[in-house]
């Protein structure tokens, strides 16, 4: 699925709960639906977060704390918020393809 109406901080941000997504101490999968929950955002290290092995600047991440943010990906239909507690994504959110991932995330060296 291509991104549809996301702006640039949106479709950045989506694109990290995606790979959250993806990393089972994060999230929670409901079988059934295929949606993940995420309980706990990363918190910024120094100028950037880590999202699993990867770090991420935080000009990149600030999204993921962004109570604006996480309204429109639901308004959108790509998660549904509990702001501040946890964000579920839905299967729609997650079969879209952003096509930022790999401008944001670097190995991280520690």
């Amino acid at each position: 699925m291509a991104p549809t109406r996301l702006n640039k901080l949106q479709l950045r941000t989506l694109a990290l709960l995606q790979e959250l997504a993806e990393q089972s101490d994060l999230a929670s999968t409901n079988e059934e639906t295929g949606e993940v929950t995420l309980f706990q955002m990363p918190h910024a290290h120094g100028d950037h977060v880590h999202v699993g092995r990867f770090s991420v600047s935080n000009r990149f991440a600030s999204g993921l704390n962004n109570a604006n943010v996480w309204a429109a990906l639901e308004r959108k239909g790509l998660a549904r918020a509990n702001w501040p507690q946890s964000i579920t994504i839905t299967a729609e959110g997650l079969a879209v393809k952003t096509g930022v991932r790999e401008d944001m995330l670097v190995e991280s060296d520690h």
